[in-house]
This record gives C-alpha cells, sequence and structure tokens, in this order.
C-alpha cells in the first residue's frame, strides 16, 4: 500500500507577542516549526518562539496551496481571526 503524503497549512502564534501570527504551508510540520524556533526563517525570527495554533491537513497539494493563498488575503485573514 502507497504512504499517503500530506500537506498542510498551519497558523503560528509568536509566544512573545501574542497578537503575532504566521501562515505558512509545508509537507513536514515538526521541521518547519522548529525551522521558525531556530531563526531560519527570516520572517518569523524576530517573534520566536512560536507555537501551533491551526493546522490544516490536505492530500492535494494544489488544494493546500491555495487555501494558504486564501488565508493571507483580507478576506482569509478575517476567517482565521473568527474561526481557526
Amino acid at each position: 500500500m502507497e504512504k499517503q503524503i500530506f500537506y498542510y497549512v498551519y497558523i503560528l502564534q509568536s509566544t512573545v507577542d501574542i497578537e503575532r501570527f504566521y501562515t505558512g504551508f509545508t509537507e513536514n510540520l515538526e521541521d518547519r516549526l522548529k525551522d521558525h524556533n531556530s531563526g531560519k526563517d527570516t520572517h518569523t525570527a524576530k517573534y520566536k518562539p512560536w507555537r501551533i495554533k491551526t493546522t490544516v491537513a490536505f492530500t492535494n497539494r494544489n488544494k493546500a496551496l491555495e487555501f494558504e493563498r486564501y488565508l493571507k488575503s483580507p478576506s482569509g485573514r478575517a476567517f482565521s481571526k473568527k474561526r481557526l
């Protein structure tokens, strides 16, 4: 049986500034969180450490990327604040 591959869209919340969030996409959530918390990502280094607030797993890569783009839009940010 073929191993199922998941694609993750995630929202991180800074533990030093709880009003600061970051939305991203990855195939390996654990490694990606380590990257954010080690300062490897220039967009998130200033507000580390981060915790996972929300994760949505997809089996379709394109759908995951579409959802990430949506969450980064003004209506997607409003949706995530209210629902996620």
